[in-house]
């Protein structure tokens, strides 16, 4: 934080605000004087109007949508966690899990969503396993890196103290991994939101974000696409943000968090 932003700390919210309002602006202007259509690109005015009326839709949307999310975000991350954990105790698995890991993490989520939809049909169950394959190996490799975070150093010292695995585990490396093991869940909050919405792409009930994107581009409603995609930026935001947070909090001793 700058000099300027500790005198002022309304600064730091004041500038994105007027920059995000600029750019509306600019879009609304833009369209109006380039004679865009609404089919191929709706001003903002004509999206705001849309979230009004259709307030009730969006919200059974963002309800059924972060239902797969969150019960995915909770699943994946918490799996990787424990796998971490077994990673760090097991040269074996650090050989060969790791490496699948990364040809798993590059899987194209439209051609796992499919298959999810067949194994665990169309309700929000499938939505939730492609959340967990999305979020599992980003978590699972920055648990791992941040496990290794404390130097040898301090686990000499540790043992200099006949502390157990479970000692230096609680005490030294889960806070020194603290850093990496929100900085996977940052990552994964974008990745479940991304993965729930393309999997209803394929079979959901006539209900959620990525159905009825898909079905009012058929419909040619953009505005309403429009509204949906707005709403998922913010819903997507809010759940950084509240991790964002939460990361402060228990980080805060951290060199990355006193600005």
């Amino acid at each position: 934080m700058t000099g300027r932003e500790r005198a002022w700390p309304w600064v730091r919210y004041a500038v994105p605000a007027l920059f995000g309002v600029t750019l509306l602006a600019l879009w609304e202007i833009g369209v109006a004087a380039l004679e865009i259509s609404p089919v191929l690109l709706p001003p903002p005015s004509v999206i705001a109007a849309r979230i009004a009326g259709s307030l009730p839709i969006l919200w059974v949307d963002f309800l059924q949508t972060f239902k797969g999310v969150m019960a995915g975000y909770a699943i994946g991350c918490g799996a990787a966690f424990l796998t971490a954990l077994a990673v760090d105790r097991s040269s074996f698995l650090q050989r060969g899990l790791l490496p699948v890991g990364n040809l798993v993490a590059a899987l194209p989520v439209i051609g796992v969503a499919p298959i999810m939809v067949m194994w665990f049909g169309f309700d929000w169950q499938s939505k939730a396993a492609v959340v967990v394959v999305m979020c599992f190996f980003p978590m699972l490799v920055n648990t791992v890196e941040g496990l290794r975070a404390a130097d040898h150093m301090q686990r000499d010292l540790m043992r200099t103290y006949a502390a157990t695995y479970g000692q230096t585990l609680v005490k030294l490396r889960l806070p020194a991994a603290a850093p990496f093991i929100f900085n996977g869940l940052k990552i994964c909050t974008t990745l479940s939101l991304i993965g729930a919405i393309v999997a209803e792409f394929f079979g959901t009930p006539i209900v959620g974000m990525g159905f009825r994107i898909s079905t009012e581009v058929g419909r040619m409603n953009v505005d309403m696409v429009w509204a949906e995609i707005a709403v998922a930026a913010l819903a997507g935001s809010v759940f950084y943000g509240m991790v964002a947070l939460m990361e402060r909090a228990v980080t805060f001793w951290h060199p990355s968090q006193r600005g």
